[in-house]
């Protein structure tokens, strides 16, 4: 049995709207995936079209494996592009008929490109490579190409570069250049891990072949780079990486217009359980902000070093709570936070702390890439990181991106009587405990919003009882003596498609009319009716019932 003394039982949040702290970074809006070849499929274009309509600004797209070769077929962790090939003389001749349908599925959504230059294709990679790289032949395996030799660097940079300005000459022809000046371009993926077999001197080298080439094409283009891990575990060489990285761009002046890296809250211990079905986690492990923001620190301190550098955008290409994306709760039971509504929760949660980080560091991030799409032919809530699981079913995590747009552009001042503190960052490895916080704007016109949350790192946390919160919204920036309140919500009863299908028995091969009550429940939806609200004294107070976890949207507009 949960004790519920242990648990927040009342929590005040106090709104200034006449402290405005600056303007709101819209660092959410940006989503990448593996599977590239799944972007055109019709799923894939029109789970990219809901995204579309969700967003308040265009979102980057990002994918791996634009330069591999291969047939174009997508399976889990694996795509290809296959633009590169040479004639029987060695002569380079390239095919865009995939890249095409990657990127028109992208921009005519409405998204922008964060295309990654990676990897290296088949015709080049070095004659050697075979003799060096361990392969067993087996049934269940391409070849050696596909189990890992598109991972060494291209045998000859001089081609590579020449790849590179194709593929953007050809981006800019198809889309034109003041479209294309709106994309990012980045080399490589983790190149301090095993998706580079090569050295860091060979990696910069291939930098400065690739930005050359990007500003060759188009001389205003962005491009940056490394994309290094975050892991600050022993071993780990992701920041190490980062630094010799712009020690070099530095050394060399080597264009650089971004600098990304990336952060995961999880690596469960074991990652795989081989046991029943549906069988209970071998040990109860869940995502950590902490981690999260201890790695995205770590890696703004390496930016920030560089007088050059710091007031670069730093993009965290993939900010995820966990690892991996294509393993989901058949595979270990602890993945199960990512068909309820803790992820969306700790979504909300992290897009706030990391806006507060920027305010602790020289360095900023711009944006934090959910490494989430959707996955062909996986069961109902498979667990899998992911936006959308079957038949185009809509996670609960989607919908803290509704909310998160609604947000308006200017912040305001939030003082909350439990919410976690930065001075506590390096206590603790166990994860953010339960909280209640809120992040508050204002439209600039006729809007105040606040998105105020309970919620613990610790998935299995639970409580019996909801925690009373007092929001008291001070100083409102229109006059009246009423404003019209919605409020939206995101708990175990509300804009949860995954609670209506597990109501509904689970089902599998939902029935027509149960597919239909399951996709009814997966949008956004109110906790009351829109009602009227007095206020006094230039201000109201709200009183809202959170339970654990869930987040409250509430919009304040004056009266007509």
């Amino acid at each position: 049995m949960t004790d519920d003394s242990r648990h927040i039982a009342q929590a005040s949040v106090r709104v200034d709207c006449g402290a405005w702290t600056g303007p709101v970074r819209r660092i959410w809006t940006s989503l990448g995936y593996d599977e590239l070849n799944w972007t055109h499929t019709p799923a894939g274009k029109r789970a990219l079209k809901v995204i579309g309509a969700l967003a308040e600004r265009p979102y980057y797209v990002r994918q791996h494996y634009i330069f591999n070769s291969g047939i174009g077929w997508s399976i889990p962790h694996w795509g290809a592009g296959n633009v590169y090939h040479e004639d029987a003389d060695g002569t380079p001749f390239y095919d865009f008929a995939i890249a095409d349908q990657v990127y028109d599925a992208v921009v005519h959504a409405g998204h922008r490109p964060l295309v990654e230059l990676a990897f290296t294709p088949r015709a080049l990679i070095p004659d050697d490579a075979a003799t060096r790289f361990a392969f067993e032949p087996s049934p269940t395996q391409w070849s050696p190409y596909e189990a890992g030799l598109w991972a060494t660097p291209p045998k000859d940079y001089g081609k590579w570069g020449g790849l590179v300005r194709a593929l953007v000459e050809h981006c800019v022809a198809r889309y034109g250049a003041q479209h294309v000046r709106g994309w990012l371009w980045e080399l490589w993926n983790e190149p301090d891990i095993y998706y580079w077999r090569g050295t860091p001197e060979q990696f910069h080298a291939l930098y400065d072949v690739t930005a050359a080439a990007v500003k060759a094409a188009l001389p205003d283009a962005l491009v940056g780079g490394p994309a290094t891990t975050g892991d600050l575990g022993p071993g780990r060489k992701g920041h190490e990486f980062l630094r010799g990285f712009l020690a070099h761009c530095a050394r060399r002046s080597t264009p650089l217009d971004f600098v990304s890296f990336h952060t995961k809250g999880a690596r469960y211990t074991p990652w795989r359980v081989y046991g029943p079905l549906g069988g209970p986690a071998p040990r109860r492990q869940s995502p950590s902000a902490l981690k999260m923001l201890r790695e995205v620190r770590a890696a703004l301190g390496a930016v920030a070093e560089h007088p050059t550098f710091r007031d670069l955008p730093c993009i965290v290409d993939e900010c995820d709570a966990s690892v991996p994306a294509h393993w989901g709760v058949y595979d270990n039971a602890n993945f199960a936070y990512r068909n309820t509504e803790y992820f969306p929760v700790f979504q909300c949660k992290l897009m706030k702390k990391l806006l507060d980080l920027n305010a602790w560091s020289a360095a900023q991030v711009h944006q934090a890439t959910t490494w989430s799409f959707y996955f062909e032919g996986e069961r109902f809530f498979e667990g899998t990181r992911s936006l959308f699981t079957a038949q185009g079913v809509e996670k609960p995590v989607l919908n803290a991106y509704r909310m998160l747009a609604h947000l308006g552009d200017t912040r305001l001042a939030v003082e909350s009587s439990h919410a976690w503190s930065f001075d506590r960052l390096d206590d603790g490895d166990d994860g953010m405990p339960e909280e209640v916080d809120a992040l508050a704007t204002f439209n600039g016109r006729d809007c105040v919003t606040v998105l105020v949350w309970r919620h613990a790192d610790d998935q299995y946390a639970t409580d019996t009882r909801d925690a009373e919160v007092a929001l008291s919204v001070e100083r409102l920036p229109f006059g009246g003596r009423g404003v019209r309140v919605r409020h939206w919500r995101i708990d175990g009863r509300h804009s949860n498609s995954h609670a209506a299908w597990r109501a509904l028995g689970a089902p599998h091969d939902p029935s027509e009319a149960q597919l239909r009550a399951i996709k009814d429940r997966q949008g956004l939806e109110l906790l009351e009716p829109d009602r009227e609200a007095p206020v006094s004294g230039g201000g109201l107070v709200l009183r809202i019932p959170l339970p654990l976890p869930s987040v409250s949207l509430i919009e304040i507009r004056p009266m007509d």
